[in-house]
């Protein structure tokens, strides 16, 4: 198979997997009615997932370490779809879609580091960073198709059919990993760690490194908290003038989902942008520029729709712009026979900093007077922001490093 179509069939599944990631804040405003939850419940229902997948992600880098990213991959891929069905079926109040969502997010992680891992083995640092853009792309434009697929759903079927409809992605896109990765070839490195303490010790003494895992868990916080709550935020935003109720939910799922669609375009352009200007640039770059989107979305909340579209597009889009550049830089900075190990500190640091973001914004919120209080928004958002500040220093420590010249064939 040619490295094109090997590529685009591996893009394809990712997108199927993250069909199930965002179907719970797709139609978390309808949720928090039916189910009578607080803001704060709400939120922690989406940092259980996030709890999950950060330990899913921890225990696939050692396991693709010593048993192989695509034996990894495939064997997850069937966890992730059983998780994903039962809580579509099965979620019925705060009890049990916290434990189902988190189910969930500790079965879907083999999807995300293994297949990274599978990318770094197949292509050249000069290309890698484009590649690894293409990649993470896919995951927004299984976003994007989630929440769209949610908009119309939610509104004709209601919001169990649309989670049921987003949890088969992970089913077909299970089938389809099987078949792209069957000429593959399973890579296990002979000189890995047979004892995890050992590799994370390299890991954790290589500064470059974890530099790049600090900024990477700063932007987590961030990010996750962005995903979690930016469906319901529009909604609100567009119930300014309109009905309220499933209609203007509806909308405001449709309205991210277009935000998830445009940022692609982030992902693969801060993997082209790294390859030509450097990492620690790119990330610069979009880090400073979503956390001005940060500082001023939730005060926006009384503008005009279009304008708060826009800034969420814009917000969007550079918020996941330099995700694939921690990562494409991290299979730089460490050594092959422990990027598992990497992977996994990484996932634990970073995941799990920004699952507590869900429930810090829906705290914030609470406290502020709630989802009908204007200045609320504005806090909660700004908190996304405080949270972040200290990506963009630790990213400017790794490019004053000499070992920073390793990434991208010496461009920092």
């Amino acid at each position: 198979m040619t490295d094109g179509r090997w590529i685009a069939s591996l893009c394809l599944a990712r997108t199927g997997f993250a069909l199930i990631f965002v179907a719970y804040s797709a139609s978390l405003g309808l949720l928090k009615r039916d189910w009578g939850l607080s803001s704060a419940q709400a939120g922690l229902i989406q940092s259980a997932w996030h709890a999950g997948y950060l330990v899913s992600l921890f225990a696939v880098g050692f396991l693709a370490d010593r048993y192989g990213a695509k034996r990894t991959f495939l064997a997850a891929s069937v966890a992730a779809c059983a998780s994903g069905l039962a809580f579509a079926l099965f979620a019925d109040g705060f009890a049990s879609a916290l434990l189902l969502h988190g189910l969930a997010g500790l079965c879907s992680g083999g999807s995300y580091t293994p297949g990274l891992t599978l990318v770094a083995e197949r292509f050249p640092a000069l290309r890698r960073g484009r590649m690894m853009g293409y990649y993470l792309a896919a995951a927004s434009l299984g976003y994007a198709l989630s929440l769209w697929l949610s908009s119309v759903l939610v509104v004709s079927a209601g919001w169990r059919t649309a989670l049921i409809a987003c949890a088969l992605g992970p089913v077909a896109a299970s089938l389809v990993a099987a078949w792209v990765l069957r000429g593959t070839r399973n890579v296990v490195h002979p000189t890995g760690y047979a004892n995890p303490v050992r590799a994370l010790a390299e890991v954790w003494g290589n500064k470059p490194a974890m530099l790049a895992v600090w900024a990477y868990v700063f932007h987590s916080w961030e990010l996750l908290g962005m995903w979690a709550w930016l469906p319901t935020y529009l909604g609100v935003v567009l119930a300014y003038g309109y009905a309220g109720g499933a209609g203007a939910a509806g909308l405001g799922i449709a309205f991210a989902a277009l935000t998830y669609l445009l940022s692609t375009a982030g992902s693969i352009g801060g993997g082209v942008l790294s390859d030509r200007w450097g990492r620690t640039a790119v990330i610069l770059l979009m880090s400073l520029a979503s956390l001005v989107c940060s500082f001023s979305f939730g005060w926006l909340i009384s503008a005009p729709a279009w304008v708060v579209v826009a800034v969420a597009i814009a917000y969007n889009l550079t918020a996941i712009g330099d995700s694939s550049v921690y990562s494409t830089a991290l299979t730089e900075l460490v050594p092959s026979h422990c990027l598992g190990a990497a992977w996994a500190l990484r996932s634990v640091l970073g995941f799990g900093f920004g699952a507590v973001s869900p429930w810090v914004f829906g705290l914030v919120l609470d406290l502020q007077g709630g989802v009908r209080a204007d200045a609320a928004w504005g806090w909660a958002w700004t908190a996304l922001g405080i949270g972040a500040m200290l990506g963009p220093i630790a990213t400017l420590r790794l490019r004053a490093l000499r070992e920073s010249a390793q990434m991208a064939g010496g461009k920092r």
